[in-house]
């Protein structure tokens, strides 16, 4: 499952685009110190859906360069039954500007069925680079990495756009500049395994990988009010299909007014 926690936020995601000058230096509105978030993944092969793994989101306070920052760490395991078949064992973590919502520094500690990865990248923003294992390299001046993009993305204010619309922002991975965007689908009354929400809904434009393919095929649902957190995420993969459902939150920054009844 490459990129399983990509997978949870719809961050890969891949579009010759630009970021737009809104996105620059956003604001947080969304998330607060000591949020802590869990998914449960389910995967369906032959029509059935079961439980193959989970993953975790925390958020605290830090400093870096005596500035403070967001440290977000994301975590996904599979379950140890189905370690046999591949075994995920995923790690990430930003440090975020909490002024700009810009990473001032991205980790990715990685096993997922025999490969493993270590990536530590530092953005210099005074430079417009990333420093990574491998080089320096120029990125734009709003630029996201995977983690940190999530949480960009929590601050979207989706009142502001029609069904169809795209929202583009750009992200670092891998050595490389994505410029990505969202096509915002509207406003959708879903029910997940923890109950029935009221979300904003989209799709994101995937990186074609050795698990997805391109294209707008992901779908995600995030709750419509303040929190904006997801809480189902729907794909097809190269085998089958993944189904991702909030199972729990703790400490979020505003009520969670978007659950309609539990289930």
């Amino acid at each position: 499952m490459k990129k399983l926690l990509a997978i949870i936020l719809c961050i890969t995601i891949n579009a010759r685009l630009s970021a737009g000058d809104d996105f620059c230096g956003i604001r947080n509105h969304s998330f607060s110190v000591n949020e802590n978030i869990s998914y449960v993944v389910f995967y369906n092969a032959l029509g059935v859906f079961v439980n193959a793994g989970t993953a975790n989101f925390t958020t605290s306070l830090t400093k870096v360069n005596n500035k403070p920052a967001y440290h977000v760490v994301g975590t996904g395991v599979t379950n140890s039954k189905y370690d046999w078949i591949f075994k995920v064992r995923d790690r990430y973590e930003t440090f975020i500007d909490t002024a700009t919502l810009r990473p001032y520094k991205f980790i990715r500690n990685i096993e997922e069925g025999g490969y493993k990865k270590y990536e530590n990248v530092t953005f210099n923003h005074n430079t417009n680079t990333a420093i990574t294992n491998d080089g320096v390299f120029k990125v734009p001046d709003c630029v996201q990495d995977v983690l940190s993009s999530i949480y960009y993305a929590r601050n979207i204010n989706f009142e502001k756009y029609k069904a169809g619309d795209k929202i583009p922002f750009t992200m670092f991975l891998d050595n490389e500049v994505y410029n990505m965007h969202i096509r915002y689908l509207g406003k959708e009354t879903v029910k997940t395994r923890y109950g029935k929400f009221k979300t904003y809904k989209f799709k994101p434009l995937l990186v074609k990988g050795t698990i997805f393919e391109g294209g707008e095929k992901m779908t995600v649902w995030v709750t419509e009010d303040q929190n904006k957190v997801p809480v189902r995420i729907e794909s097809p993969i190269v085998v089958g299909s993944v189904k991702v459902d909030l199972m729990g939150y703790q400490n979020l920054r505003y009520p969670m007014t978007s659950l309609i009844s539990f289930r």
